[in-house]
């Protein structure tokens, strides 16, 4: 028979490396179940944790969910302002920037799926939690969009097509379980020309 008040004291954890390892197993978990088919308990349950634990730190699972988009949102912005911060030229910068985007997903499958699962967008307010992480993201390319006379709003239109050929690329390489390394960082490469090579083919 287990020492329930041994096993208490080996996996007791201060609050904040609770919280985020609650948050871990909870991108697993809807990563592999989906928002909706996921309940509170099966995350409970995959972290080792009972119920009441989990809802000290989280409120419902839509607010575990929008906090787990909003922090994974934040690493992928990281990742490519990290990526664009040394390359030396607008050209550089958006293959870079794309780089970032497409090792990210390839690499981070589970927060991948997490951030862009299609199903949570007919939620308006899941849907308001991802098109968030759209507009950080885009917003970030639109500021490395160097086309003389474009208007903010234009960017920011571009940016948003840039972005969701990243996303439906990245998604589609990691359906068809292609993996990532050397292969897909030069694909990565590749389209980030073909992204360049459209933007440089406007005209303000």
């Amino acid at each position: 028979m287990t020492d329930t008040s041994d096993r208490s004291q080996t996996t007791r954890l201060p609050a904040a490396e609770r919280r985020r390892q609650l948050m871990r197993v909870a991108m697993e978990v809807f990563a592999e179940s989906g928002y909706y088919g996921t309940s509170m308990n099966d995350v409970a349950e995959a972290a080792g944790v009972t119920k009441p634990v989990l809802y000290q730190h989280f409120a419902s699972k839509e607010a575990l969910y929008r906090e787990l988009v909003d922090d994974l949102g934040n690493r992928l912005e990281r990742a490519i302002l990290e990526a664009v911060v040394d390359a030396e030229g607008p050209r550089q910068q958006v293959e870079a920037g794309f780089r970032a985007y497409f090792r990210w997903a390839t690499s981070e499958g589970p927060a991948f799926h997490v951030l862009f699962a299609e199903h949570t967008r007919s939620d308006p307010q899941l849907a308001a939690a991802l098109a968030k992480v759209e507009s950080l993201v885009a917003d970030r390319v639109a500021s490395l969009i160097d086309i003389e006379g474009l208007t903010d709003r234009e960017r920011h239109v571009l940016a948003y097509g840039v972005v969701g050929l990243a996303e439906s690329i990245s998604r589609h390489w990691i359906r068809l379980g292609l993996g990532s390394g050397t292969d897909a960082d030069a694909f990565a490469g590749q389209v980030a020309q073909l992204a360049w090579s459209g933007l440089r083919g406007i005209r303000a």
